[in-house]
């Protein structure tokens, strides 16, 4: 492994510590989004999404302290660099979205989209960032299990959600992004 036990909860912790940092942050942003006339869409599947991180946190924790599997070191070090680009990704989208950022789905209507930044190259960076740190934060350590477990859950969740929000987002959306794949340049469109 690349980092001790320990060094992967500390980790987790900071993990743990960003995250209720983006809650405050989307708290904030949907407040000034709805003084703004916008109306947030799929309330129910936003609970399900703070769960899902929540408990992949906890699943993490769990499986580093009562799991030690070997795992290839190359692999681990390959995790622990994807997963600090994956964190490069979300605040390149959390910077460029600025106050239109959210982790729940908000439209203020009549608003076109913003095509700046990693949105310029694709629909969905921040979720290409999620599957790509729900994938490489548990190899970090070798957890396999919830790696693979919570990636598939991820999938899942994020084919509903993307459809959510593309729906809501309307035709403004739909015209800007028309020929931009969601997660990968040029592919998967």
């Amino acid at each position: 492994m690349v980092i001790s036990r320990l060094a992967y909860l500390v980790l987790l912790a900071g993990l743990s510590t960003e995250r209720l940092f983006e809650l405050w942050l989307s708290k904030r942003n949907a407040q000034r989004a709805l003084a703004r006339g916008a109306i947030e869409v799929g309330r129910s599947q936003y609970r399900v999404m703070v769960a899902f991180h929540a408990l992949f946190i906890v699943a993490c924790g769990i499986e580093a302290t009562f799991c030690n599997r070997a795992f290839p070191e190359f692999l681990s070090l390959l995790a622990l660099i994807v997963e600090g680009v994956a964190q490069a990704l979300r605040y390149w989208s959390i910077v460029t979205l600025g106050e239109r950022w959210n982790t729940r789905v908000i439209v203020v209507p009549d608003t076109p989209p913003v095509t700046s930044g990693p949105y310029q190259y694709i629909r969905h960076p921040n979720y290409l960032a999620v599957v790509l740190e729900v994938a490489c934060e548990p190899l970090i350590r070798g957890l396999i299990i919830t790696a693979a477990a919570f990636s598939a859950l991820n999938a899942i969740l994020l084919g509903c959600r993307i459809r959510l929000e593309e729906h809501a987002l309307g035709d403004y959306y739909q015209r800007a992004f028309a020929g931009r794949s969601r997660f990968i340049p040029g592919l998967l469109r």
